[in-house]
């Protein structure tokens, strides 16, 4: 659907082109001037915070065919990080970013280098397990984190002399990071780096055979997806004003993760789409919110039967290739069964 698209504005004239491009850059910077609601702007604020989070799970995801969910892990540590340079040393907000996107990557590396001989479910609950020792230290070091209280207070960015406090201004943080993960990330994958990251997507084997250094580039891939969701939590932190442990349970690994797939893994458009079709489903269904998870389940099933590749795969990619999903249940490490 993306090339579609692609290669239907670039069949448009240049002038055409140049007009729609404005025109687009220009209604997406005035759009706190048209949503003057703080609730709508709160939505729109969350959607654009996990395009970026939802994309640098499909990083790792997608691109080199890891399978991680533990990914609340990472938004915590650059969600803390911030916090406590910012409440407890007073260091500003703009100083604290690069910590906390450098810090949560290293412990993404951390993370990953004992687990690159992993595949499949192994290696999901391995960071499963790791978000879940994330949640708890932050739980209980209540010397650093506040354990069960959190952190209350956190100092809002400051930018031109301005305190940035409503929804309508840190739309334009959201949107400048999530802007900046995609032109950046689009940069890399048609690199070298992101040729090596599909190619072992794809297959292992044949990569390694061409010279594809498999734990290098796998290292590289998971910093670089836990680097983005360090900044993104890192960003989430004075918005929300207050952190505590409880925003970094399962359930969250699981709603980042349900974007990545329902948008579609393996594109740099399908987290986009799925952070919007989330985020609204969450606000259709607060009514019967106990039942969230059970439905984006559901939904998830249903898109693993019907489009694999989810809304904007592509039809002829690796996961549309078989209807049924088989291909992705292998790639989780269930086998099929072989009869005599």
């Amino acid at each position: 659907m993306t090339q579609k698209l692609k290669a239907w504005f670039m069949g448009l004239p240049k002038a055409l082109r140049i007009l729609i491009s404005v025109l687009l850059i220009v209604l997406v910077l005035l759009v706190p001037r048209f949503l003057t609601s703080s609730y709508i702007m709160g939505i729109v604020c969350r959607i654009l915070l996990y395009c970026t989070l939802a994309g640098s799970l499909n990083v790792i995801n997608g691109y080199t065919g890891q399978f991680s969910i533990g990914h609340a892990g990472f938004f915590a540590v650059g969600c803390y990080t911030t916090a406590v340079l910012s409440s407890h040393y007073g260091w500003n907000f703009w100083f604290t970013l690069p910590i906390a996107g450098i810090l949560t990557a290293i412990i993404g590396l951390l993370v990953a280098l004992p687990t690159f001989r992993m595949t499949g479910i192994y290696l999901s609950i391995v960071t499963l397990g790791f978000s879940e020792i994330i949640r708890l230290i932050a739980l209980n070091w209540t010397g650093l984190t506040g354990g069960p209280l959190g952190i209350k207070g956190i100092p809002a960015p400051q930018f031109l002399g301005m305190n940035v406090r409503r929804a309508g201004d840190y739309y334009y943080i959201f949107l400048l990071f999530a802007v900046l993960f995609l032109l950046i990330t689009a940069r890399v994958l048609k690199s070298r780096i992101g040729r090596a990251w599909m190619s072992i997507r794809e297959d292992q084997q044949a990569a390694q055979s061409l010279g594809v250094e498999l734990v290098k580039y796998k290292a590289m891939n998971f910093a670089y997806g836990a680097f983005w969701a360090g900044l993104a939590g890192a960003i989430y932190a004075p918005y929300i004003n207050y952190v505590d442990s409880n925003t970094f349970t399962l359930d969250e690994g699981f709603n980042i993760l349900s974007m990545a797939i329902i948008g579609g893994m393996g594109t740099l458009g399908g987290p986009v789409l799925g952070s919007f079709v989330v985020n609204i489903l969450n606000e259709l269904l607060r009514p019967v919110s106990a039942y969230r998870l059970v439905v984006y389940g559901l939904l998830i099933v249903v898109m693993m039967w019907i489009r694999p590749q989810g809304l904007i795969g592509a039809s002829d990619s690796m996961l549309a290739n078989d209807r049924t999903g088989l291909d992705l249940l292998e790639r989780l490490g269930f086998k099929k069964r072989k009869t005599a």
